[in-house]
């Protein structure tokens, strides 16, 4: 049911049971409970970028180290539980994490901009005050940044310019190559 929907997640529950020969009531139960779980989550990705409607031209990631004693706790209810932060994080951080470096906290985000001067101004402008504000002008240790240039692989099982058309699977790409939980020993063992 799940490598069904990882093919195709607009698929219906009546497709998947004649896909994998599994009772139609049984494949909307087991979704039914894989989606209360959490386990099953379904999103758009909307290409912003270059390749996309162009809105956004540069992408940079960066791992922002914050000093010793920032917890997660308090990282999450200072800046992403805070009302102002959900539109802004919205408008200009396309993934976040949480992380550790060196036995500090982290963040790691990717933010987009119109123009490679935009993103230096967005990023210094408007995401290093934010986090200053909530979490302390001395708060930042260590600032790493990279610049991305193209998506390769999302998810495990999405490579954009080689496995997806028309915003599902290709339909010749194998069942064996589709990750679920546990890596799979390769065919020739």
């Amino acid at each position: 049911i799940v490598r069904e929907l990882i093919k195709n997640p607009r698929i219906s529950d009546n497709q998947i049971a004649k896909n994998t020969k599994v009772p139609v009531m049984t494949v909307n139960r087991k979704r039914k409970q894989l989606e209360k779980e959490n386990l099953l989550k379904y999103f758009v990705s909307f290409d912003t970028g270059e390749f996309g409607t162009g809105t956004f031209k540069a992408k940079q990631l960066y791992i922002i180290k914050f000093k010793a004693g920032i917890t997660r706790d308090e990282y999450i209810t200072k800046i992403e539980e805070d009302k102002k932060t959900m539109g802004f994080n919205a408008a200009y951080i396309s993934m976040a994490y949480l992380g550790e470096k060196d036995g500090h906290l982290a963040l790691i985000i990717v933010l987009d901009a119109e123009t490679d001067s935009l993103l230096v101004d967005e990023f210094n402008g408007k995401v290093l005050p934010h986090l200053k504000e909530k979490l302390g002008n001395d708060c930042i240790r260590e600032i790493i940044t990279t610049k991305i240039s193209n998506t390769i692989r999302r998810h495990h099982n999405y490579l954009p310019d080689i496995n997806m058309e028309n915003g599902i699977m290709k339909k010749d790409w194998s069942d064996d190559w589709i990750f679920i939980d546990k890596p799979t020993e390769p065919a020739n063992k």
